[in-house]
């Protein structure tokens, strides 16, 4: 059983950082489900504390990672439409896979400043162009995050591979 936990742990976490570049995959989430999954085993000793704090930090990304392309629209002259338009094309581009998921924010930061002035054009892809940026910043959280999970998974593992092989 514990061969199983450490297998099905690993594939989660490897699965979490896939995810953190696909966003079909809940990349932190597998990630720390992977961990969880570890520390059942008999072998490696729980820590809480690692437990409560890496799931704090998988929550906030989570929650996150839909405003930060808003926000980056925000930082690159987008009005409050451009955010709404940004948050709407990336719950939109879930539906549309890998590809709405990227697009999504941007076109529709883009169409949301249209929208509120149809004459500004260049405001509009600014806006949409910080959404873009504001997606790669948050990929490349998630990224951080899952891969201090999967350090994380080593260091608990590595003192006690001895006990699963």
């Amino acid at each position: 059983m514990d061969i199983l936990l450490l297998l099905i742990g690993f594939i989660l976490v490897i699965a979490g950082i896939i995810g953190s570049i696909l966003p079909i995959l809940p990349g932190p989430l597998a990630s720390w489900v992977g961990l969880v999954c570890l520390y059942f085993t008999k072998p490696v000793t729980s820590n809480t504390s690692v437990l409560w704090i890496s799931f704090l930090f998988v929550i906030a990304i989570t929650v996150l990672d839909n405003f930060i392309p808003a926000i980056g629209a925000k930082k690159f002259g987008g009005t409050k439409s451009g955010m709404r338009g940004s948050i709407a094309g990336a719950i939109l581009g879930i539906f549309l896979g890998p590809i709405g998921i990227i697009t999504g924010p941007f076109i529709g930061a883009f169409v949301g400043e249209l929208l509120a002035d149809s004459r500004d054009t260049q405001r509009a892809f600014r806006a949409a162009i910080g959404s873009f940026i504001g997606f790669l910043l948050s990929t490349g959280i998630k990224l951080f995050v899952c891969f201090t999970l999967l350090t994380y998974f080593f260091q608990a593992f590595w003192p006690v591979r001895g006990l699963f092989f």
